[in-house]
């Protein structure tokens, strides 16, 4: 179990974001928010490169829950997923500074929770075309997440799981929720 947990934190590290930018002539650690992440790729290459990154950074979560699904059952399955989340958010290999773990929560979050993920995903997507912000979407749909789970009657532990991983990514939204406070956060549109 802990050799496949390592796994998935080390999965999770992979810069998508980091390396579709560079790609494309793009450092974004100094574009628009500095975030490495699928929104800030959106800002500095258009839509398409975004979803890519999005796309790739799902797709890490998604892989780390499911091979723990395989191998050990839904238990396992959220503790590779929360490792997937915490290694995007905290990469070793990058000093402990990465993403913010949205678009890999919502791949782990396929994985254990099928139903409920497309839902949060099209919650995202309509709170930030309404309002042109990718933090409101983000910090609306992941709040909404674990109220989700007691529509559905999961049980406590997969709560506390998913609200757990919802704490986590919603803590590394602060300066996005003080910034929305202030009206001054970033666009999801192109700068």
């Amino acid at each position: 179990m802990f050799f496949l947990v390592v796994i998935a934190y080390v999965l999770g590290t992979f810069p998508s974001a980091i390396l579709v930018a560079r790609a494309n002539g793009v450092d974004i650690s100094t574009f628009g928010s500095g975030n490495p992440g699928a929104s800030n790729v959106t800002r500095a290459l258009g839509w398409r490169k975004g979803a890519f990154v999005y796309a790739l950074d799902a797709a890490k979560g998604a892989l780390a829950a499911g091979m723990g699904l395989i191998a050990g059952g839904l238990p396992l399955a959220y503790w590779c997923g929360a490792a997937a989340i915490v290694g995007h958010m905290f990469p070793v290999f990058r000093h402990f500074r990465g993403g913010k773990g949205v678009a890999t929560g919502s791949g782990a979050l396929l994985v254990v929770q099928p139903i409920l993920a497309p839902l949060a995903v099209a919650l995202w997507w309509i709170v930030t075309k309404l309002t042109g912000k990718a933090a409101l979407g983000s910090v609306i749909a992941v709040a909404l997440v674990p109220v989700g789970l007691i529509w559905e009657g999961a049980p406590a532990w997969e709560f506390f799981a998913v609200a757990g991983c919802c704490g986590l990514i919603l803590l590394k939204h602060s300066g996005n929720i003080v910034r929305l406070v202030r009206r001054d956060e970033h666009s999801l549109s192109k700068n």
